[in-house]
């Protein structure tokens, strides 16, 4: 491929950006990420295709740039069943409509970069390449491990699911990872090619929110599925209330768990204390964030965790939960810019909020430090100067 440079970035590319979801009709961490990566492409001369499945009503167009060329390759559908897992179905059909468009459009495409999940739209590039002759680039934001697909779909099914991972894995491709943890985990699965790990997933400015004393209140913002454990951080909270006086909680987003957290907050005696907020729009979040004492991020489960580094960019330190299948650790240095709470119990993680609220003003300046000290790695321009590199052919192993 023979592009010019421009600015340091490769200009005029064709690229095909698939996922099954698109922010903000659905709220992510990758969600954000490929938004924020098709809208800036397409702002530095890039012609951007999105195929995704409709999330939008008929008639309606959906809220991304309007450069940004939006494929639908499956029906509005329902991606979760009531418990909060993915439902089997939709990853079928968006992959036979992946595979559908790329068998018929794949050649004018130069680069076509999907995620790693829900998995069959990458086995559908993966078919489909021989006759697009494209790159494909697939980020891997989460390499389950053997016990947790065991968890998560038992016996039978998690074996499946662990196959068709591994299948993936071995599907001919430059790979990007967000975390040491899942880089690790891809090379055991059996990847040949490249992985480039890189952490910038932030699109905000550089310079973070001043840092001022705060209330004692703690914040919670992420989808109400298991694997946030929201009851986990009510419970946190009651402990953490009989030692930090005033001290309040404000929950927001939606999901299988809304419930759940409904009947903790009251199992606790904590109304009017802690707020189920359910999904409410950015500027609410955002101006609750600033505000906050800390940010809490009970999930045992993150490929990433975007939300910590929201959090620092307004001075606002985390509390985050050790596991195995959490990169969102490798985000904290312990006391600089939060903690971690050893072990995923409500004693734990109520001790780790008190280690927050006794850092006070200090810990949020620090905070505020690591956020700009960390910027250059942590920012969306240093990762975009990656992936063009990946989609030229130059991406580095990390």
């Amino acid at each position: 491929m023979a592009h010019d440079r421009q600015d340091g970035m490769l200009a005029g590319m064709r690229v095909c950006l698939i996922y099954d979801c698109l922010f903000p009709h659905t709220v992510g961490g990758a969600e954000r990420w490929y938004r924020d990566l098709a809208e800036r492409l397409c702002a530095d001369g890039h012609d951007v295709t999105y195929v995704t499945l409709r999330q939008w009503p008929h008639g309606e167009r959906p809220q991304i740039d309007a450069r940004v060329r939006v494929i639908t390759a499956g029906p509005r559908m329902a991606l979760y069943t009531t418990g909060g897992r993915r439902r089997t179905l939709p990853p079928l059909v968006f992959g036979a409509g992946v595979l559908w468009h790329l068998l018929r459009h794949g050649r004018r495409y130069e680069v076509v970069h999907t995620c790693s999940f829900p998995y069959f739209p990458l086995l559908a590039a993966g078919l489909a390449r021989p006759r697009g002759r494209f790159q494909l680039v697939v980020d891997w934001f989460e390499v389950w491990s053997r016990s947790y697909w065991l968890d998560y779909l038992g016996g039978v099914g998690g074996r499946v699911g662990l196959f068709v991972q591994r299948l993936c894995a071995r599907v001919p491709q430059r790979a990007i990872c967000y975390s040491r943890l899942h880089a690790e985990r891809l090379r055991a699965e059996g990847l040949r090619g490249e992985v480039l790990v890189q952490r910038g997933l932030y699109a905000g400015g550089r310079e973070p929110a001043e840092a001022k004393p705060t209330a004692p209140l703690v914040m919670f913002a992420g989808r109400l599925i298991p694997e946030k454990q929201v009851t986990l951080a009510v419970a946190a909270v009651a402990l953490a209330a009989k030692r930090i006086e005033g001290l309040r909680g404000e929950f927001f987003g939606a999901g299988p768990e809304r419930e759940a957290l409904g009947a903790a907050i009251a199992e606790h005696g904590l109304e009017g204390v802690v707020r189920a907020r359910g999904f409410t729009e950015t500027e609410t979040v955002d101006a609750q964030m600033r505000t906050a004492m800390c940010l809490l991020l009970t999930s045992r489960r993150e490929g990433y965790g975007l939300v910590v580094v929201e959090a620092a960019a307004r001075a606002t330190p985390s509390v985050v939960v050790a596991g195995e299948d959490n990169a969102a650790t490798e985000l904290i240095e312990e006391g600089v810019n939060g903690t971690i709470a050893p072990f995923s119990d409500a004693q734990s993680v109520a001790d780790a909020i008190v280690r927050v609220h006794e850092g006070g003003l200090a810990l949020r300046q620090s905070t505020a430090r690591w956020f700009a000290q960390s910027f250059d790695w942590l920012s969306l321009e240093s990762s975009l100067e990656g992936v063009l590199d990946m989609y030229a052919g130059r991406g580095a192993t990390g």
